[in-house]
């Protein structure tokens, strides 16, 4: 079992950038496969990147590719996303995931652990 705490969020102008963290405690976080989500009221929960367990393969929604970069430091049981040029339409609020069978996936259903979520607001 894995528990995952996000921090990172907050306000933002339009053009700038943040970087999400998201710590992990538990064993074995090297054997997780990361992702990123997003999530605004009333819509469901949209993947938005997915790093694999050895940090070599990565994947991105359409939406943010070339703009944000998820990577992972398995010492620290951390995974990152880094946002840069962001846009209003980026405000939500933003999960980290966790799957501990499998491997990349951008559907919500496939992963098991989540963490809070930290709120990230865009502004124009």
């Amino acid at each position: 079992q894995v528990q995952l705490v996000e921090s990172g969020g907050g306000l933002v102008e339009a053009g700038g950038s943040l970087t999400l963290s998201c710590a992990a405690s538990g064993r074995s976080f090297s054997s997780y496969y990361m992702a990123w989500f997003r999530q605004v009221p009333g819509k469901e929960r949209e993947f938005v990147a997915g790093r694999s367990r050895s940090g070599t393969v990565t994947i991105y929604a359409d939406s943010v590719k070339g703009r944000f970069t998820i990577s992972r430091d398995n010492a620290k049981n951390t995974v990152y996303l880094q946002m840069n040029s962001l846009k209003p339409d980026d405000t939500a609020v933003y999960y980290c995931a966790a799957r501990s069978i499998g491997t990349s996936t951008r559907s919500s259903y496939d992963y098991d652990y989540w963490g809070q979520g930290t709120q990230v607001t865009v502004s124009s």
